[in-house]
């Protein structure tokens, strides 16, 4: 595969402090959304990053891999809740794409725990991949509210899922062939509760650029209300003659804290 990668992030205009973490290294792709407060939800996420970073480098990973990674550090963040009082309710969602060995060849991985999000770009078309674990999803999935509605309701950043809240994690994981020429947008709330997904699409669509694309996405977030932290990673597949395929290159993301 012959990826290219893009990710910004923003305090937004509302909060003091970034509780949103990223990463983006060899073939790990990953966005998590913190909760807990000033010096917890930034501790939460960043652990959930540090995890995974563990395995990024790793040769043929597996979709085991990924949620037995996950496991651990939503073990790490319990752990440190319990031994230190002041960072007692953090957590953390963690939602990203990975490219792991299925059947003896290169497959896309999706993985999500929490409302962050992974939309993938293909053929001039959006398609939403995960499926958000809050309150507003029940409520949309019910009929009780519309989509549009669901960006402004009250609920909209309870989350029924997360990491840091029980021992035993549940994690939902999608498995595909790539497509050359597909793009995928990874995301914390920040950007879906401020922009819907058909301006998303129409930003993805006149970018080629994943940073250019990731730096555009946020900055609509922030110009429509920022009102919570946002962060967005792009990732493209390009198309590659076999000879001239490199390896997934290495891109490091640092997210503004805000400070």
């Amino acid at each position: 595969m012959s990826l290219r990668v893009g990710a910004a992030t923003d305090v937004g205009r509302v909060r003091d402090h970034n509780e949103d973490a990223a990463l983006a290294e060899h073939s790990v792709f990953l966005v998590a959304d913190g909760m807990g407060g000033h010096a917890a939800g930034e501790v939460a996420s960043q652990m959930v990053i540090e995890a995974m970073r563990e395995i990024a480098s790793r040769d043929a990973l597996t979709v085991d891999d990924l949620v037995a990674q996950l496991d651990l550090a939503n073990t790490r963040i319990i752990d440190e809740a319990e031994a230190k009082p002041e960072r007692r309710g953090m957590g953390t969602t963690a939602t990203g794409l990975a490219v792991v060995n299925a059947d003896g060849a290169d497959h896309w991985a999706v993985f999500n725990v929490g409302d962050s999000r992974v939309y993938r770009f293909i053929d001039g078309q959006l398609t939403r991949v995960t499926v958000d674990h809050s309150e507003v999803q029940e409520l949309t999935d019910a009929g009780v509210i519309t989509e549009a509605e669901a960006r402004v309701h009250p609920l909209r950043n309870v989350v029924t899922r997360s990491l840091g809240v029980t021992p035993t994690l549940e994690v939902d994981t999608w498995v595909f062939p790539p497509f050359p020429g597909e793009r995928f947008v990874i995301c914390s709330d920040g950007l879906t509760n401020e922009v819907g997904d058909d301006d998303i699409a129409w930003i993805v669509g006149q970018q080629d650029d994943p940073q250019q694309t990731a730096e555009e996405l946020v900055r609509a977030a922030v110009e429509h209300g920022g009102r919570d932290n946002v962060t967005v990673i792009v990732v493209a597949l390009d198309a590659v003659d076999e000879e001239d395929s490199e390896t997934v290159p290495r891109t490091t993301f640092e997210p503004n804290t805000g400070e």
